[in-house]
């Protein structure tokens, strides 16, 4: 098959969830034996040097770029509040990348054009005026739901009314997107279930993030146990609201519990409130040059989320790493999982808190947890499984 696919960011390098879900699939889909063309947004809010990107990569997906300015402009976003139009999606509007969507359409001839995430919808009409390709949206979360939950979590009212608003606003947008696309394919099977419910003539697959099948030895020699760790990038409010909420109501019951404990903070674009903070035994290391290499160095994974919908792409890899994972209810939705078995879950300090105790008090135990953890993702998730269901998903829709 000839597969059109446009990412809302670069799946280059695949070091963050969503270009990792996204890379997973392209590469997947490149093994099977399918041709792949990728348009990427590159933007002042995720920047990639496209000259960094390896020239074979480049070359076997035909790699173009389009540059948006997504950074929120706070005039445009305050005339938003009397729209009904997204200001979500607005943003990822530009004449210029509907330009290069033209010119590639009449150029090449697609069976399929795979639209990676909501925001790379506002170009279906003009996909349809040039194509006569298969859409789906490949759909990583519910774009709304991420937005009720940071409102019904904020504490300031000026922001949980605005966040009210764009998640109303994106609700409105998404619904009316089901009946555009030919079909979604759904990252979780409770994301497809919501969109089954709100359109049940749109045909709906539940088709995770896929993972290689080369797993590598965990290098315990170089582990720090026991300590804690959170891996994930800051410019993502779900990651930013659910640290300040372990910090502030967690992290001082669980120092107390275990006050030579360690926690280290990981991730791209810290922000100042974070970096300003001075909580006890918290290590805020920043962007790291091998998210890999670092997540080896240390014990017991931590995903606080209050928000956010979908799959949790770290824990994913931090599953298939055979890394020990505490995490909210909320962050590990949408994962195939036995809680106590190959994953923790804990919801309060005191959950939190009798987790870390179990976790820290064995290394044994704790390993045996990472171990259960990669064997669930080694059956699971593998990537060539993923692969095929999508393309049989594909075909199906195929006029």
């Amino acid at each position: 098959m000839r597969i059109f696919t446009i990412c809302n960011k670069s799946p280059w390098p695949a070091n963050e969830g969503g270009s990792i879900a996204m890379n997973a699939i392209i590469e997947g889909l490149l093994d099977a034996g399918h041709q792949v063309k990728v348009l990427a947004v590159n933007s002042d809010k995720y920047s990639v040097d496209t000259d960094s990107i390896p020239i074979e990569y480049r070359k076997k997906t035909d790699f173009e770029t389009a540059y948006l300015k997504l950074k929120p402009n706070p005039v445009h976003a305050f005339l938003n509040l009397f729209s009904s139009k997204s200001y979500n999606i607005q943003r990822f509007i530009c004449p210029k990348m509907e330009r290069q969507i033209i010119n590639i359409l009449k150029e090449n001839t697609f069976d399929v054009v795979n639209l990676e995430m909501l925001h790379t919808t506002p170009y279906i009409d003009i996909i349809r005026k040039y194509s006569d390709a298969a859409i789906v949206l490949r759909a990583h979360n519910i774009e709304h739901l991420i937005w009720e939950r940071i409102a019904g979590s904020a504490r300031n009212p000026l922001k949980r009314f605005y966040t009210r608003h764009l998640a109303r606003t994106l609700k409105k947008y998404e619904l009316e997107v089901l009946s555009k696309v030919d079909g979604i394919a759904a990252i979780t099977s409770t994301d497809g279930d919501f969109f089954r419910k709100h359109n049940p003539q749109l045909p709906v697959a539940d088709i995770p993030f896929g993972i290689t099948s080369t797993f590598d030895a965990d290098a315990e020699a170089e582990c720090e146990f026991p300590s804690l760790f959170h891996l994930g990038s800051m410019n993502w409010i779900p990651n930013s609201d659910g640290i300040r909420w372990f910090l502030d109501e967690v992290w001082p019951g669980v120092h107390s519990a275990f006050p030579d404990l360690k926690f280290y903070l990981a991730g791209r674009h810290m922000p100042e409130w974070l970096l300003n903070r001075n909580d006890p035994n918290v290590i805020n290391v920043g962007e790291v040059d091998s998210a890999k290499r670092f997540l080896h160095s240390k014990a017991i994974m931590i995903v606080p989320l209050l928000s956010g919908s979908g799959i949790r792409i770290k824990i994913i890899e931090g599953m298939k790493e055979g890394k020990a994972i505490i995490s909210t209810t909320i962050g590990a939705e949408g994962i195939d999982y036995s809680a106590g078995k190959d994953i923790f879950i804990a919801d309060n300090s005191e959950e939190f808190v009798e987790a870390i105790k179990k976790l820290t008090a064995d290394k044994a135990f704790c390993d045996s947890i990472g171990n259960n953890a990669r064997k669930t993702i080694r059956e699971k998730y593998d990537n060539r499984v993923v692969t095929s269901k999508l393309v049989d998903f594909y075909q199906s829709l195929i006029k």
